[in-house]
């Protein structure tokens, strides 16, 4: 009994929080797009209704209104989460380390690491394994990011050349890809890698490390009255 009920304690807290999450989710949605409970309601109504009409024409409206209430919730969900994700992109662009947050966003299947290369200017470049290979994307000036891309494909080049290597710029200019269409360009990459030669691969590169494995910091506990150094390395 006890344990049924820590159980029920458990789901209930559970459901709790997901409601919620949808309850922020909605109002951080409504900030940048204040029509969504009109479109929403708007079309719930029709598709509930739509199916409920089929039903009365068909002569089973109890069964029909059950499958129109459960079609008009999904396709209210639906597009409730692509309009959330559009406008959690919309408050993202342009802020340092969105990429990075839409790598995190990218779904099973993807290791990604943020920010294995930088420069002074803080354009930053972040990297994505998968079964398409490899995936840079870069943020910062488009001119800038160009070299900083090109020298971290050399350094990566001694440790997995029989591995491919897409890049990525993002921005709104030519050559380049707007925030909210990375995601989809990374899922229309060929996939060309197994799942054994994607591990092998992410083995190799965390062998190699990264700008932040790489930062160099003291030994042992700190001084007191050490302060950090702006721009956060230790010499």
């Amino acid at each position: 009994m006890a344990r049924k009920a820590n159980t029920e304690g458990a789901d209930s807290a559970e459901n709790a929080g997901r409601l919620k999450q949808i309850a922020l989710t909605y109002k951080m949605t409504r900030r940048s797009d204040p029509k969504i409970g009109l479109v929403l309601a708007g079309l719930g109504i029709v598709v509930f209704g739509v199916i409920l009409a089929i039903g009365f024409a068909i002569g089973h409206p109890l069964y029909l209104g059950i499958l129109g209430f459960v079609l008009a919730v999904l396709a209210m969900m639906i597009v409730f989460g692509r309009r959330a994700e559009a406008a959690a992109f919309g408050q993202m662009e342009g802020q340092p380390g969105a990429a990075a947050a839409v790598l995190d966003r990218i779904g099973r299947g993807w290791t990604t690491t943020p920010a294995v290369a930088m420069n002074r200017s803080q354009d930053v470049v972040h990297r994505a394994v998968g079964k398409a290979g490899i995936v840079l994307v870069a943020e910062g000036n488009p001119n800038r990011v160009k070299s900083l891309l090109a020298a971290e494909k050399k350094r990566m080049a001694r440790i997995v050349f029989d591995v491919p290597v897409h890049d990525i710029i993002v921005g709104d200019g030519e050559g380049q890809v707007p925030l909210k269409k990375v995601r989809t360009k990374m899922l229309k990459y060929p996939r060309v890698l197994s799942g054994p030669q994607v591990t092998a691969a992410n083995d190799r590169l965390r062998a190699m490390g990264d700008l932040m494995s790489n930062m160099p910091l003291p030994k042992g506990p700190m001084p007191k009255g050490t302060r950090m150094p702006r721009g956060g390395k230790m010499r």
